[in-house]
């Protein structure tokens, strides 16, 4: 009878651990390594460098006896989580220390929402159904047939949304007031939604790079991307923390090479600013691209000469000059030096050309702003202060060790 307790008791345990799942907990430490205080530092840790054992599906993240919201992401489409993401508050000079439980089994935590993303494609009867990534030959255009134009994303303090076309241009949604507004609106607000202190599209970008574009460069001016074989746009990330898109070219006839290539731009919460990664399949030559900020009529820029360039103009946003009134945004782009080629403009922006010979990779960094927020800048002035901010910040990023 013993033994058969024993056997039971056995059973029952190992039922219990199967059902809790397999865990590793670490220990993170993030370090301020600048004088003042932030909010919202971004931490990404990359689950390759955990030596797990085990599939991670779900996180938990304590701040002390708090649990933060935080998100695994799967970034290479395996469908297999390869990073944990989440949002930290530091003291100025200061560090913290985070506990992290990783788990085999899933648990969907209703963390609230801080970003939104989404894309979606209009049926013959006007309904707009979600896509999570969409894939069409270079040869076809789908830009009408998706309701914004391609996928739109944001924080609570800002909007963005990716054409799908060959331009692949940047465009901007600019709040009155903080919060999360795509959803209800689809960056097209109504009149009863204006009326509500709604956001709107702030910027006509054309042919331009709008807010930071990925180009192409023929010597005197920003080109499109274009000829390729054929185009993706896909969401990959949802929050709540933030949201991941992605636009792929593959076979872009380019300079004497064939590239495939994916643009990758990430939003986190309590951010107005995105990180915008590009990767090419193969090492690089000598080809040359460029990105920038559009000149927006009538503007003012300002350039440190050394990766960063920012605008400030008035201009109407969209065609219809009778419904609608101008409005006032500041643009910026940061490419970090050692990819800057040289700073050139052409008829439509301020831009830098860039290149990596050698390298697969290249990272940038964008933001805007417009006017009408109640939590932004009005001047000029007011806004390239903040840039200047903004790159010593990005120059300056905290330190992650896992223990």
């Amino acid at each position: 009878m013993k033994k058969i307790f024993v056997s039971l008791l056995f059973a029952a345990t190992c039922t219990a651990i199967w059902a809790q799942g397999i865990e590793k907990a670490i220990t993170v430490e993030v370090k301020n390594n600048r004088k003042k205080e932030q909010t919202d530092v971004p931490v990404a840790i990359k689950l390759s460098d955990l030596g797990l054992n085990f599939q991670a599906r779900s996180a938990t993240v304590r701040d002390g006896s708090l649990e933060i919201p935080s998100q695994l992401d799967d970034l290479n489409n395996d469908r297999k989580a390869d990073e944990l993401a989440f949002v930290v508050d530091l003291p100025a000079n200061g560090e913290k220390r985070f506990e992290i439980t990783l788990c085999s089994e899933r648990n969907d935590k209703p963390y609230k929402a801080r970003v939104f993303a989404e894309m979606l494609v209009s049926d013959r009867k006007g309904k707009h159904v979600p896509v999570r990534s969409l894939t069409i030959p270079g040869t076809s255009h789908i830009y009408n047939q998706l309701h914004h134009h391609g996928p739109a994303f944001e924080s609570e303090l800002a909007a963005y949304r990716i054409y799908f076309d060959q331009k692949q241009t940047v465009d901007i949604y600019g709040k009155f007031n903080k919060g999360l507004e795509i959803e209800a609106c689809q960056f097209y607000p109504t009149d009863e939604q204006l009326a509500r202190g709604f956001g709107d599209d702030v910027l006509r970008v054309s042919g331009s790079c709008g807010a930071g574009a990925w180009k192409g460069w023929n010597g005197t001016k920003a080109t499109h991307i274009e000829p390729v074989s054929a185009r993706t746009e896909r969401i990959l990330a949802y929050g709540p923390v933030r949201t991941v898109v992605e636009v792929e070219a593959n076979e872009w006839d380019y300079q004497g090479s064939s590239l495939n290539m994916i643009n990758r731009y990430t939003l986190y919460a309590g951010h107005r600013d995105v990180l915008v990664e590009t990767f090419f399949e193969e090492p690089l030559k000598d080809e040359v691209f460029c990105t920038g900020v559009q000149d927006v009529k009538g503007s003012v820029s300002f350039s440190d000469h050394k990766g960063l360039i920012a605008c400030w103009g008035t201009d109407w946003p969209v065609n219809d000059t009778l419904k609608y009134a101008k409005e006032t945004v500041g643009l910026a782009a940061y490419v970090p030096q050692k990819y800057v080629k040289a700073e050139v403009k052409d008829p439509s922006n301020y831009l830098y050309t860039v290149g990596a010979k050698g390298a697969s990779y290249i990272r940038y960094y964008i933001t805007f702003t417009s006017m009408k927020e109640t939590f932004g800048y009005k001047t000029p002035e007011a806004w390239f202060a903040s840039v200047r901010e903004w790159k010593d910040e990005l120059d300056h990023p905290v330190t992650v060790s896992i223990r």
